[in-house]
């Protein structure tokens, strides 16, 4: 049986951490097999791209740099972690994907958006996510609960805020693009309440999900 892609997507603090987590559990106690992985960084090779992607200190990056060692980074995590896992039948949880890209690298450095597109189908090779949950939350309050924990800030995040402005522009034109793949949910609420909706759309947009 094929599995399913599920990606979590959203701008800096928007809770998609703790909602991968609590969603993986979910599942996990209903007995599908599921896998959680993110991007950059899913893979071995991809670990040390996220640290030449996301130190703080390496400011030096072009954007076009930025965007091909993104495009590494799935092209790798695509082959390696992704097909194999969905060809096993593996539901995969995952943090980020090509949505990011034309958000940040498209609407946020204003990088040529056919560009994007062409690299994102070649890193794919056609693989499609099945499910996009979109946690909508204001730019200056995701970043707020950022600065609240302990949590030392990366590159992107210590961008300027038009920069983050920008990004959550980018996300909103996406989700109004593909209504039929991105579910927006407002991560203002509580967590519980943002989970038992997760759950909701997990089994309204997968009929297979092969609950227990």
């Amino acid at each position: 049986m094929q599995g399913k892609l599920i990606v979590f997507e959203g701008v800096e603090g928007c809770g998609k951490t703790t909602q991968i987590q609590l969603t993986s559990e979910w599942l996990l106690m209903k007995g599908v097999p599921v896998i959680v992985t993110r991007e950059p960084g899913g893979t071995p090779t991809g670990r040390h791209l996220r640290r030449l992607l996301l130190e703080a200190n390496n400011n030096a990056i072009d954007p076009r740099t930025e965007l091909l060692l993104y495009a590494a980074d799935r092209a790798q995590h695509v082959e390696q972690e992704l097909k194999p896992n969905l060809a096993a039948g593996k539901y995969i949880l995952c943090d980020r994907f090509i949505y990011s890209t034309i958000a940040y690298q498209g609407h946020g450095r204003g990088l040529d958006m056919k560009l994007i597109n062409q690299l994102n189908t070649i890193a794919t090779a056609g693989l499609e996510a099945d499910l996009v949950v979109w946690f909508d939350i204001d730019v200056e309050t995701g970043l707020a609960r950022k600065r609240r924990s302990a949590y030392v800030a990366d590159r992107i995040e210590l961008e300027l805020i038009d920069f983050h402005h920008r990004v959550q522009q980018g996300y909103t034109i996406l989700a109004s693009m593909y209504p039929e793949k991105i579910v927006k949910i407002n991560a203002n609420q509580d967590i519980n309440t943002i989970q038992s909706q997760i759950q909701q759309v997990c089994i309204q947009r997968l009929p297979d999900l092969p609950i227990k």
